[in-house]
C-alpha cells in the first residue's frame, strides 16, 4: 500500500533531500523532491500528493509559508515540518498554522517513517486524505 502514498520532500539541502528519498523509497513510498517552497508550490499544482515533508528553514519561501499554502490551496494534502532540535517555538507555530506533524533534526530513519505514517493515517481517519483533487 505504501507505493500508493505520494510524498513531496522539500529542503534546500541536497544531501538531506537525497537521504530522505532513499529512506522513504526503501519503505515503498513514491517520493518527489523540491528545492524550496516556490518549487514545491509548482509541483503541488502539477501533481497531487498525500503528504509534504518540508524543512522549516529555507531561504525566501520557507516551510511555514508552505504549510499555509498547503492548508489553503491543497486541503487534502498533509503537511509535516522538519525543524532543528530544540526549536520548540517554531514547532508550536507550525502546529498552530496547520501542520499535521513535525520531526526534529537530526532524526533516525524509523522516526521519519513513524511520523509519515501518523500523519497519513490522521488524514485518512479525518476523511481529508484526497490526492486526486
Amino acid at each position: 500500500m505504501r507505493q500508493n502514498i505520494t510524498i513531496l520532500v522539500v529542503d534546500d539541502q541536497p544531501d538531506l533531500r537525497e537521504l530522505l528519498v532513499k529512506i522513504l523509497s526503501k519503505e515503498g513510498y513514491a517520493v518527489d523532491t523540491a528545492v524550496n517552497g516556490v518549487d514545491a508550490q509548482e509541483k503541488l499544482r502539477q501533481k497531487p500528493y498525500h503528504l509534504v515533508l518540508a524543512d522549516v528553514k529555507m531561504p525566501g519561501f520557507n516551510g511555514l509559508d508552505l504549510v499555509k499554502v498547503i492548508k489553503r490551496e491543497f486541503p487534502g494534502t498533509g503537511a509535516i515540518v522538519m525543524t532543528d532540535y530544540g526549536d520548540s517555538y517554531t514547532v508550536k507555530e507550525a502546529l498552530l498554522i496547520g501542520a499535521d506533524e513535525y520531526i526534529t533534526k537530526p532524526f533516525k530513519s524509523f522516526e521519519i517513517n513513524l511520523v509519515i505514517e501518523r500523519a497519513y493515517w490522521r488524514l485518512v481517519s479525518a476523511g481529508e486524505e484526497s490526492p486526486n483533487r
